[in-house]
């Protein structure tokens, strides 16, 4: 067997890891902008060169752009079209239905996937979403940024590169398509408790790295979902 040394992680790469998670996990959501270099420098506790460098790296990989005089911001599908899902995407008349028949079997496969995989991190991520969206429920908000990124956390989640990646360019329709599902839903406090109790019934099934329960309660979620939209358009 062929050894080779270990490497010490870098500091900038810490960095880029870090704020990369964090858009792919939904925490920061497209079109957000980022603290100031001086400012993640402080709380980060590294220097101002580190974060240059690391978010240098994050431009490049097309997560994040800058704007003169303006700031860094997380970069949206509309900024990146020049991927092909997205081109593909806006080239068609894509709909709401359209939209969640892909998730049924998209996120039902990543719920799946984070039953077996999750680490305690993520655990944490979806908990922190599912908290932010009961309170943004009991403040009278629609919480569909939370709702998005506890989605987004599971399919962080699946460790699947390829799903996150997805995902990822799916994110901008995703964050809509929950705003006008959220919309819909909540002329109806009943709907909204459903969901509330759908989603932490996933994040149960996961905990308890199971499978296919999480399987079956993200598709029961997501169908909940459907017929509540088809209902809506139909009535």
């Amino acid at each position: 067997m062929q050894m080779t040394p270990i490497k010490p992680k870098r500091i900038s790469d810490q960095v880029f890891d870090q704020i990369r998670e964090l858009i792919y996990r939904g925490r920061l959501a497209p079109g957000e902008k980022l603290m100031t270099e001086r400012e993640l420098a402080q709380v980060m506790n590294v220097s101002r060169t580190t974060i240059r460098d690391a978010i240098q790296r994050l431009v490049a990989k097309g997560l994040i752009f800058q704007v003169q005089g303006k700031g860094t911001f997380v970069k949206t599908q509309k900024e990146k079209l020049q991927n092909p899902l997205a081109m593909a995407i806006q080239a068609q008349d894509v709909s709401l239905e359209n939209l969640l028949d892909l998730r049924i079997g998209l996120e039902s496969t990543a719920a799946s996937l984070a039953a077996s995989r999750a680490e305690e991190s993520d655990i944490i991520a979806l908990e922190q979403s599912l908290i932010k969206m009961e309170d943004d429920h009991f403040r009278g908000r629609l919480g569909s940024h939370a709702d998005t990124s506890f989605h987004m956390a599971i399919a962080f989640a699946s460790k699947n590169p390829l799903h996150i990646q997805i995902m990822r360019n799916l994110y901008d329709f995703l964050f809509d398509g929950i705003r006008e599902n959220l919309e819909f839903l909540y002329t109806d406090p009943a709907n909204m408790q459903s969901v509330m109790e759908q989603h932490a019934l996933i994040l149960e099934a996961i905990k308890k790295r199971d499978p296919e329960r999480a399987y079956q309660s993200m598709k029961t979620h997501i169908g909940f979902v459907t017929r509540i939209i088809y209902k809506k358009f139909n009535s």
